[in-house]
């Protein structure tokens, strides 16, 4: 019994309870008081319920002091229904009783049940005292109630402790936590004797809420009037705004400091660290700063898993995610989150089929944003609607509205508009509430399938929602009209969004106007843009080049070609560089756009070609035209447009003999012309028609109409150009 109270007392604290287990001894109240403090100091939860089950088998008499040391070290081992049933059942109860219960409510996020005690306690007589005012006005912080919050700091200075250091500190993180930063400077300002949680409380306050560079200054301030050295909590608060900010210069001073105290290997600190080289982009000393933690927990591997994992790293976040568990920690939905957002490619899917099946190992695929990651996975890493699909589907009805705009985006990504549609009517019967990356994702399908009157259906319904200022939609709508051509009603929702035009609300409208032929109005519009000072990008070039090449402005279109690169660094892309060459063979220079095809800073596709070999049929030029569509059939053997086209230049020109060889490779080769699509929206469901499609249901009354339509145009004097074979 000695030896283990003695123990205890001296700090030994496994060895303490070592001893007590090993005895048969009857310990004293003041014994066991000691036991659980030794339990709670190593956060032996078996340990403190293997005491408290032994103290209630002796013939010991608890009294309420005793029964407070076993509430505080349930609390701190966050065992909050051993403490309640303790709590519950205890036949006395003073304030240290009640604050315990309250504080370990707190620590473990349960604020709401925090609140309601110390409103139990307020109504069963007893005067709180600083502790039990700072605890219930930490637990208001969980709750983002700033009201409550004011309502407790008038309590607070109504019982007299609105001064005391314990509940200021307090306030300053409640108010911050609440979005009153401004309340919570005020109170910082009004502590007359700030210790080291007054200014980490404000310093944190600081770069939590978006004021970074004000935490760096009040830190700065806080060495300048000489308070004791800062712990890790002031330099982890630190790093992360050093790293929200890109200061990368500063983060290395704080990291100096960091070290000449010895904090480095801190836990909290380090990962702060590594996580601010990581924004910096500084994936090397991120690396270091993590290798150097001594006992990295959970949260520091995620740090660095994640940085890794953002930054497209992949091979070195499995490699992290592999150590992490060599020391037997247990990956969270944090860790599989971070992870799954590196695979962005087909080549990295079996790897990140492979994460799928260890989150279904390891029970994460509970969690909804699990599956949201995963959905988002497989959109990024396949093109079949079907691997994702499934996934949606087996979500069954956790949907959030973040899986269904995954699920709508992988379906803008695989070329399938039309369901968006289908997924809409589920949507809209769902307790999920559409947000503005919903109705911007119907708001694409509606211009992929030049849908106006969804599109106007979805104006209306983003007035209903509140969101027809947001200027996502706002930008989805002018490029839905525009795409629709219902450029009148582009130009006037560009005009009503005034200030809030950026650079897509633009980029929309000149392309919109491009596309349809109105060349110069698309011009005047990227003239004003320059003036008004925003910066295009590449997305307006394709616009101002489309539109260049629509009215034969081949001059202006490679000066505004060289403009892009030379004046606002945008690199060319493929999209441009074809627009070039449209542009060159529409005019008949057609050498000019060969060389500049294979001067191009990569190899032509498929679409550039086809745009050269196009402009060679329209200008008879057998050469080009034939060293184009050999550079598609090298690239594609069985492509019909190539084989068309050739012909048709072989036909113009005469070469009779080329033409008959070509038309025999194409049969011999089983080369079949792709049919055209269209589509047409009946009663609110959209119909898809395919050439000599017969599978529609009413197909025989359908083509019984276009008969008839045949024989009123005849009858009306059109007079039909005879079909060539290849048409």
């Amino acid at each position: 019994m000695i030896s283990s109270s003695v123990s205890a007392k001296q700090g030994q604290y496994p060895e303490a309870l070592e001893a007590a287990f090993s005895s048969d001894c009857v310990f004293y109240p003041s014994t066991y008081a000691k036991l659980f403090h030794a339990s709670s100091s190593i956060r032996s939860l078996t340990a403190i319920r293997r005491l408290h089950r032994r103290l209630s088998n002796s013939l010991v008499l608890t009294d309420v002091i005793l029964h407070n040391h076993i509430l505080n070290a349930y609390g701190k081992c966050r065992s909050l229904d051993d403490a309640l049933q303790l709590f519950d059942t205890m036949p006395e109860r003073n304030l240290v009783s009640w604050t315990s219960v309250i504080s370990g409510l707190s620590q473990n996020h349960e604020s709401r049940e925090a609140v309601e005690l110390y409103l139990s306690m307020l109504q069963s007589g007893f005067l709180p005292d600083q502790f039990a005012l700072g605890s219930v006005v930490r637990a208001c912080s969980g709750l983002l109630d700033i009201e409550l919050g004011r309502q407790l700091h008038c309590h607070t200075i109504k019982m007299d402790h609105g001064r005391d250091r314990i509940v200021q500190n307090a306030l300053v993180t409640m108010y911050s936590r609440s979005d009153g930063i401004r309340d919570a400077s005020i109170v910082f300002e009004r502590i007359a004797d700030k210790d080291l949680v007054s200014w980490g409380s404000m310093i944190a306050a600081l770069a939590q809420k978006g004021h970074e560079f004000e935490a760096l200054c009040l830190f700065k301030q806080m060495l300048d009037i000489g308070v004791d050295r800062p712990n890790e909590f002031h330099f982890g608060s630190l790093f992360s705004a050093c790293g929200i900010i890109s200061r990368l210069d500063q983060g290395e001073q704080l990291h100096g400091l960091c070290v000449k105290f010895g904090l480095e290997t801190d836990n909290f600190a380090g990962c702060s660290l590594s996580d601010m080289y990581a924004r910096c982009g500084r994936l090397d000393h991120a690396r270091k700063a993590f290798s150097q933690i001594e006992s990295p927990d959970l949260v520091s591997w995620n740090s660095i898993i994640s940085a890794f994992a953002y930054a497209g790293f992949l091979n070195e976040a499995l490699l992290f995610f592999s150590q992490m568990r060599g020391f037997r920690l247990h990956p969270d939905d944090i860790t599989t989150r971070a992870l799954l957002c590196a695979f962005t490619s087909s080549s990295s899917l079996h790897q990140g089929q492979l994460v799928h099946c260890y989150a279904l190992k390891m029970g994460l695929c509970r969690n909804i944003a699990v599956l949201n990651s995963l959905l988002a996975m497989y959109t990024k890493c396949s093109d079949l609607y079907t691997s994702f699909d499934l996934l949606f589907k087996d979500i069954n009805h956790n949907h959030d509205i973040v899986s269904w705009n995954t699920i709508l985006t992988a379906c803008l990504q695989c070329h399938q508009p039309e369901k968006v549609f289908q997924l809409l009517k589920e949507l809209q019967i769902s307790s999920n509430k559409p947000d503005q990356i919903t109705l911007n994702a119907i708001l694409c399908a509606c211009a992929d399938l030049a849908y106006l009157d969804m599109g106007n259906q979805i104006n209306a319904y983003a007035i209903k929602l509140g969101l027809n200022t947001d200027p996502m939609v706002c930008n989805g709508l002018i490029d839905a009209y525009a795409k629709c051509g219902s450029l009148d009603n582009a130009r006037k929702l560009f005009e009503l969004m005034g200030d809030n035009r950026d650079v897509f609300s633009w980029s929309s409208l000149i392309v919109g106007y491009a596309q349809f032929g109105f060349g110069r109005e698309s011009l005047e519009l990227f003239t004003l843009m320059q003036d008004l000072g925003i910066k295009p990008n590449h997305v307006t070039f394709v616009g101002v080049l489309t539109a260049c090449k629509h009215i034969g402005l081949v001059d202006e279109g490679l000066h505004y070609y060289k403009q892009m690169e030379a004046e606002y660094h945008i690199a060319p892309t493929r999209e441009h560089c074809s627009c070039i060459i449209d542009l060159l063979g529409r005019s008949g220079r057609l050498i000019e756009a060969e060389r500049f095809k294979d001067e191009m800073p990569f190899e032509a596709d498929i679409v550039m070609l086809k745009t050269l070999l196009a402009a060679c049929r329209v200008h008879n030029n057998v050469e080009i035209g034939k060293r184009a569509a050999e550079g598609i059939l090298k690239m594609d053997p069985f492509n019909s447009a190539a084989y068309v086209l050739m012909c048709s230049i072989y036909a113009s020109a005469g070469c009779w003999d080329d033409f008959a060889r070509l038309r025999k490779a194409m049969k011999s080769n089983g080369v079949i012309k792709i049919p055209g699509r269209s589509w047409i929206e009946v009663k609110g469901e959209v119909k898809v028609f395919i050439v000599e499609d017969t599978s529609h249901s009413e197909s025989d009354e359908i083509y019984m109409v276009l008969d008839v339509l045949q024989m009123e145009m005849l009858e009306a004097g059109y007079s039909p150009t005879p079909l060539s074979w290849h048409e």
